[in-house]
């Protein structure tokens, strides 16, 4: 007898990024010669200054139940994180800590979204966003802005996707999964469509924020636009920066009355984040960010060397990108080469027959792409590549 689960969770799918990384695995213990550029986590270890704070906060025995925002000495650290680095003035009540910033925006979309309530979340996005509007019983609204636009959304897209029933409006920058980060100037356009409509919140997702090398200096929405300060939502957090994924820390600055519905919703679920690992971001973020700008570095040398070698592959090119350790690329015609119907049978082909895992642009809403994660090291980078082109090269001369 098969026992029913709820329409709701039928109505959303696993995370094709976590989906992947399972099977390369899998096919890993089996004995097969895997590439997996599926996971989106830092290759590097957590710096040890920041490991050792963990450490200590076991021996000293903070090993008990925290307040469910958030202890006050991270939150404390977090105002001063979004004072010096993006010019935004918190209290202690206007920030959350949860278990990552994916549980951050989990929150938030079921402290704002009612059922019929729709979300504006630009494609490509990252794989979790819409699925989570849907466990809100709300409706994802996906405007696809595509690589001759940069894989950056338009004002007028913006503004014709809004809706009397818009209640949500989420911008990730840099993005997962293309890198690619709205300058000053073009989030200050967004945000002037955004003011005509009062009813939205707005959540800025800058996880990514200091895996960035655009030569304009990294900005957030309501920096740019302080008129829009009371209805944002900021999010972020140590994982990506600190190669602390692991720790599972996220953090939002926003206002009191959200960021408290937001707390009431954590208080049902996890309750606190882990009270080591919110001893280990306080000195993550108030320690010296070296090891922040170290990592950037040799995170961007392995974007300019996959983006050029994926662009000499054949039927493949690669937009630049401005952040993350991801390059997307637009494989449309890559999938001629080998005869695959989508982007989803185009990566099958490169599992099978180059040993590589890579995932479908399908699921970041963008058909027709793939997603690689630069997280590993050079060897690996130029092992997957020469992989790839002979796969392919092989395929073109069938």
């Amino acid at each position: 007898m098969s026992l029913a689960v709820s329409k709701r969770v039928q109505r959303v799918k696993p995370s094709p990024t976590v989906a992947l990384t399972g099977r390369v695995a899998q096919l890993k213990a089996e004995g097969k010669d895997i590439i997996g550029l599926g996971a989106g986590e830092p290759d590097f270890d957590t710096p040890a200054h920041i490991a050792d704070a963990g450490v200590e906060a076991i021996r000293g025995g903070f090993t008990r139940y925290t307040p469910v925002e958030g202890n006050a000495d991270l939150k404390d650290a977090i105002i001063a994180k979004f004072k010096r680095e993006n010019g935004l003035d918190y209290t202690r009540a206007q920030i959350l800590v949860s278990s990552g910033a994916k549980q951050t925006i989990f929150n938030l979309v079921l402290a704002v979204v009612d059922p019929g309530d729709e979300v504006v979340i630009p494609a490509p996005y990252w794989v979790s966003y819409p699925d989570m509007v849907l466990l809100a019983d709300g409706v994802p609204v996906m405007p696809y802005a595509g690589p001759e636009q940069h894989y950056k959304l338009a004002p007028e897209q913006l503004e014709a996707a809004i809706t009397p029933k818009t209640r949500l409006v989420i911008l990730n920058s840099p993005s997962n999964p293309t890198g690619a980060a709205y300058t000053r100037a073009e989030l200050r356009a967004l945000g002037e469509v955004l003011m005509r409509h009062p009813q939205i919140i707005v959540c800025p997702d800058d996880m990514y924020e200091h895996i960035y090398w655009a030569d304009e200096p990294f900005c957030t929405l309501a920096s740019v636009c302080p008129e829009l300060y009371d209805r944002t939502v900021t999010v972020n957090g140590v994982s990506k920066a600190y190669a602390m994924t692991g720790w599972r820390i996220g953090y939002c600055g926003g206002p009191v009355e959200i960021v408290t519905a937001m707390a009431t919703i954590q208080s049902q679920s996890s309750s606190n984040a882990s009270s080591i690992a919110q001893k280990a971001a306080v000195t993550a973020l108030n320690a010296g960010q070296e090891c922040v700008r170290e990592m950037t570095a040799h995170f961007k040398k392995r974007h300019d060397f996959v983006v050029e070698g994926l662009n000499k592959l054949p039927g493949v090119s690669c937009l630049p990108g401005a952040g993350t350790f991801y390059a997307f690329a637009h494989i449309e015609r890559a999938m001629e080469i080998v005869s695959a119907k989508d982007d989803t049978a185009f990566c099958e082909y490169l599992l099978n027959h180059a040993g590589v895992a890579v995932v479908p642009g399908s699921g970041f809403g963008a058909p027709g792409h793939m997603r690689l994660s630069f997280a590993c090291s050079m060897q690996t980078l130029e092992e997957a590549l020469r992989r790839m082109d002979k796969a392919l090269r092989a395929a073109q001369e069938a």
